[in-house]
């Protein structure tokens, strides 16, 4: 081969060499801008959570950091709430009052706004004296098939006898039996009202009326508060009950009531949640373990659960924490509790901030409850 045809072969390999370089380079270069694109919503939202800081996430340590805080938090928080229903007169009606051993059971029934009435079990020791002198709790329940009932003790099934034994259920009959006035509303969407056991086949009955709300510019998780403001609102006419000593306690959906309406209410002076505070991130985003009944639009973008219930402070609070918990994990539990020790601190009542840390599930623990409300109603 001449000089002339070596130098054409090299120029027409070397032409091909680059040709296959190009080549490669974009094939390359498209697999690596392919690879990060995005078809998941579920990776979308972990990924919009990176990093993610609540705009009123608590950072102060003093008083003065505590109070400004709150300043700013509880108005917010109300905003995000929307409007509450109209007040009406709650017109109360006692339907039935039974003995059951060493308790009386009543069944409650009053008016929560024009077109919403609230059946509650209403329960106390039988010698407890109407002279306006006792302790009240409002016992809250959460998301469950069976709605007031496991938490008033009522064991009309085999299904109910086993929710109260698997989750220490009945703690307003335990409460009763303690020495306290103790009432359980029916919750909207749930149990007695719940429309029927499968409204809305195929679908969580609390996702489709959070939807029906939310274009009526309602929240579900707002009337359900009001509703427990109502509670107090009865039992501060009951003739056994002291207005000043009332408290709140729930498990899981009934600790979300807690949390947001011990927040908002200083009529209650000492609450309960169980099973509830930990971020949103672990148990909103990452799990998708909540319904439409437990939230309000946007309330993530300034709050996560450890402020909510930080809120209440300075007022006393136990928070209640099964290591079993195959619902809300004993680790966010924790992470929860130290934000809120953290607010607690910064407005001086740190003594007031109880945990019962059990070797359980998702229930009540039960262990210091009863010390706790003895001492702080």
């Amino acid at each position: 081969m001449g000089e002339q045809g070596k130098l054409k072969w090299e120029m027409e390999n070397v032409n091909i060499f680059t040709l296959g370089i190009l080549m490669l380079s974009r094939r390359d270069f498209g697999a690596i801008r392919m690879s990060k694109r995005n078809f998941s919503m579920n990776q979308y939202w972990l990924e919009k959570i990176k990093n993610w800081e609540p705009k009123l996430s608590f950072k102060g340590s003093t008083l003065t950091d505590w109070d400004d805080w709150t300043q700013l938090a509880y108005p917010k928080l109300m905003e995000l709430l929307g409007d509450f229903p109209d007040k009406v007169p709650l017109d109360p009606e006692v339907a039935y009052s039974v003995e059951d051993g060493d308790i009386i059971r009543e069944r409650v029934v009053f008016n929560s706004e024009e077109c919403m009435s609230v059946p509650c079990y209403v329960l106390r020791p039988k010698s407890m004296k109407t002279d306006r002198s006792n302790p009240a709790i409002v016992c809250s329940h959460g998301h469950n098939p069976f709605g007031k009932d496991p938490v008033a003790g009522v064991r009309s099934t085999p299904e109910h006898e086993r929710n109260i034994r698997e989750l220490n259920h009945n703690y307003a009959e335990q409460m009763a039996k303690a020495g306290f006035l103790t009432i359980v509303p029916g919750v909207r969407i749930y149990g007695e009202k719940s429309d029927g056991p499968d409204p809305f086949p195929g679908r969580d009955a609390c996702n489709v009326n959070f939807i029906k709300g939310t274009i009526l510019g309602i929240n579900t998780l707002t009337l359900s508060i009001w509703d427990s403001k109502c509670c107090i609102d009865y039992l501060q006419e009951r003739p056994e009950v002291d207005p000043s000593r009332i408290g709140m306690m729930g498990l899981s959906g009934g600790g979300t009531l807690t949390a947001f309406t011990a927040a908002l209410d200083n009529r209650i002076k000492a609450a309960d949640i169980m099973g509830y505070v930990n971020s949103w991130a672990a148990f909103g985003i990452e799990r998708a373990n909540f319904c439409g009944s437990q939230i309000v639009p946007d309330i993530y973008r300034y709050f996560d659960t450890d402020e909510i219930a930080g809120l209440i402070a300075p007022r006393p609070l136990l928070l209640e924490m099964g290591i079993f918990d195959e619902c809300f994990y004993i680790q966010d539990l924790l992470k929860g509790y130290q934000g809120v020790r953290q607010i607690y601190e910064a407005a001086g009542a740190a003594d007031a901030l109880w945990s019962d840390i059990f070797p359980g599930p998702h229930a009540f623990g039960g262990n210091k409850a009863f010390d706790f409300f003895k001492k702080y109603l």
